[in-house]
């Protein structure tokens, strides 16, 4: 997503989407790591449910990324910081991160908890957000070569089986 606004959108426009995802993250792992990722480890039949639901949502987006016609730049509606934001929140792969994170990094059962949840959801958006940025000026890079329409069906194929191949550390 924040490649894809790097490329049809540029640096400066394609900010919010990096903030969005960063701030996103930040929410589900604070979230996670009071306890929301003890509660959905705890209910295998919700685990499965958000699997199974995920991985659908993958799969549909996929399609729709493979099957898109290039776009030129001007017609591109930018994913903005709200929308980034809540996109982490059916990103089975964010829970997959904010689960597993929480439970490998924080202990069980801390002095302060909220202080815990926020130092850690600090140094996600420290690690994150930086991250993010080098994505969007690799897309800004791309820009160039996407203008070819042949290259940027390809790209768009490429990117779409990347994400379908994914749904596989969802489901197995």
């Amino acid at each position: 997503m924040i490649t894809a606004a790097g490329s049809t959108l540029g640096l400066v426009r394609g900010i919010p989407c990096v903030l969005g995802t960063s701030l996103g993250m930040v929410l589900l792992l604070f979230c996670a790591a009071l306890g929301l990722g003890q509660l959905v480890l705890g209910h295998p039949a919700m685990l499965r449910a958000m699997n199974w639901g995920g991985a659908t949502v993958l799969l549909w987006l996929a399609w729709r990324i493979a099957t898109a016609r290039p776009m030129p730049a001007a017609a591109a509606r930018p994913v903005g910081l709200l929308g980034a934001a809540l996109f982490q929140w059916i990103n089975p792969k964010g829970w997959l991160v904010a689960i597993a994170a929480a439970g490998t990094f924080l202990p069980a059962h801390g002095d302060d908890r909220i202080a815990q949840a926020a130092l850690f959801g600090a140094l996600f958006f420290a690690a994150a957000f930086p991250s993010g940025l080098v994505w969007l000026l690799l897309g800004a890079l791309m820009h160039r070569w996407l203008r070819d329409a042949r290259i940027a069906r390809l790209c768009n194929v490429v990117m779409g089986a990347a994400l379908a191949a994914s749904v596989a550390m969802i489901l197995w």
